[in-house]
């Protein structure tokens, strides 16, 4: 199954949207299924004594800017879906009239009937966040959905410390989430985008059978802005799509055969056939002494086709080392 891969822009943009748009090529450049975009009004989503309230108030966008952005996307990247997480009423309004195709709840809000009802009654996909949210929490998300509309669910996963330490990620849960909830589970990866594991462990959530990737994406991490700490550089990001797209080739079928091209060439050099053991007359009666498995350049008879040479009668002579089968022998 191809994985679906989101490129997640978060707060990356600085509040400006020149560096929105150098986030945007680089996701759709590198081949992202979708940019997903955090879309709020601050006035409605924070207390103003929180202590991110004043950084915030200095990268909000205004819906005009973010219906630039959506028809930016459209208009060059086609093949690119727009997710909108977003934390109030106002946010779906205007995700609506950007017509995103899927939304994020983000964990904060699980406990938030009033905005999943809202997300719900547009009838689209809803990527609802589970980290650090109990069972019970994650089950009463699910059926305001259902009791509201037959929106998709799609349970995304993952452990939101900026950066997260590896020991704490805690892969193995998603897993019991796809058995539990019977829904398609994604890994949210927040691993330091410095290290090794920011790209192994999304490799490992692939290898798990986990198919949808959310993965930080900003336009240059050395300027060290916000979400930076898990965010790939461009070039980065697009390493990283190849990396997963690779994952998923080698992933293949889960059952052998057809037999591919290459497969063919592999059985034919490596399988053994049944060949002479020495040279053989006509008119022989064989014996499990006079054949042997060997490789040989064609596929003959397998080796566990002896017992049905054993006793006949050779009709022709048969050199050391010849394949011989069915059509050698006096029916």
């Amino acid at each position: 199954m191809k994985t679906y891969i989101i490129a997640e822009m978060a707060c990356s943009h600085e509040g400006n949207k020149d560096k929105a748009k150098i986030i945007i090529d680089a996701s759709g450049k590198a081949g992202a299924d979708a940019i997903q975009f955090q879309i709020w009004a601050l006035d409605k989503m924070l207390v103003p004594n929180h202590k991110d309230y004043q950084n915030l108030v200095k990268i909000e966008m205004s819906p005009v800017i973010w219906k630039e952005l959506a028809s930016y996307v459209r208009d060059k990247y086609k093949a690119m879906e727009m997710i909108a997480c977003v934390y109030e009423k106002d946010s779906v309004d205007l995700s609506e009239q950007m017509n995103v195709d899927a939304y994020k709840i983000h964990s904060s809000d699980l406990s938030n009937p009033y905005l999943i009802k809202c997300v719900a009654k547009t009838g689209k996909r809803i990527d609802l966040c589970v980290g650090a949210s109990s069972l019970d929490e994650i089950q009463m998300a699910i059926s305001w959905i259902k009791q509201t509309s037959q929106s998709k669910i799609w349970l995304m996963y993952g452990y939101q410390n900026f950066p997260t330490k590896t020991n704490e990620i805690n892969m193995s849960y998603m897993t019991k989430l796809k058995q539990l909830f019977e829904l398609p589970v994604g890994y949210q990866d927040h691993t330091d985008a410095e290290s090794d594991a920011a790209f192994w462990l999304p490799a490992l959530a692939r290898g798990m059978g986990i198919d949808i990737i959310e993965k930080h994406i900003t336009h240059d991490r050395s300027f060290k802005g916000f979400d930076h700490e898990a965010a790939l550089n461009p070039n980065e990001f697009e390493s990283f799509i190849t990396m997963i797209r690779t994952i998923e080739d080698a992933m293949g079928r889960s059952i052998p055969g057809p037999f591919s091209e290459e497969e063919l060439i592999y059985r034919k050099y490596s399988k053994k056939s049944l060949v002479a053991r020495h040279d053989i007359s006509k008119n022989s009666i064989l014996s499990e002494n006079d054949i042997i498995p060997m490789r040989t350049n064609e596929l003959g008879l397998a080796p566990d086709k002896i017992p049905l040479l054993v006793g006949k009668k050779t009709n022709r002579n048969i050199v050391a080392f010849e394949k011989i089968g069915m059509k050698d022998c006096i029916s």
